[in-house]
């Protein structure tokens, strides 16, 4: 079993940058893929970005890439999610996941962190 937990949210201006940390129990953190999912009032989860299990590769929603990077790093079991040029529209409740592969769906993933709060105001 894995328990993730996420940090780095806060209340920053349209433009700024955020980096996110989710910070993976257990000795098995290399054996999932991740994936950050966001969730906006009012709206279903949906996916940003998933890494494999070796960081090789990396997907991402069409409207965070080049925006957003998302890396890892075994040796400390976490994941991270950099966000740059954030807009108002980017405003969620983030969430990181482990899963047995990558995928876009939230029902790929077995492992959910309790989110963090990323409010961005224009």
């Amino acid at each position: 079993q894995v328990q993730l937990v996420e940090s780095g949210g806060g209340l920053v201006q349209a433009g700024a940058s955020l980096r996110l940390s989710c910070a993976a129990s257990g000795h098995t953190f290399s054996s999932y893929a991740m994936g950050w999912f966001r969730q906006a009032p009012g709206k279903e989860r949906e996916f940003v970005t998933t890494i494999s299990t070796s960081g090789g590769t990396t997907y991402y929603a069409a409207s965070m890439k080049g925006r957003f990077t998302v890396s890892r790093d075994n040796a400390k079991n976490t994941v991270y999610l950099q966000m740059n040029s954030l807009r108002p529209e980017d405003t969620a409740v983030y969430y990181c996941a482990a899963g047995f592969r990558l995928g876009t769906m939230t029902r790929e993933y077995t492992y959910w962190g309790q989110g963090t709060q990323v409010t961005v105001s224009s």
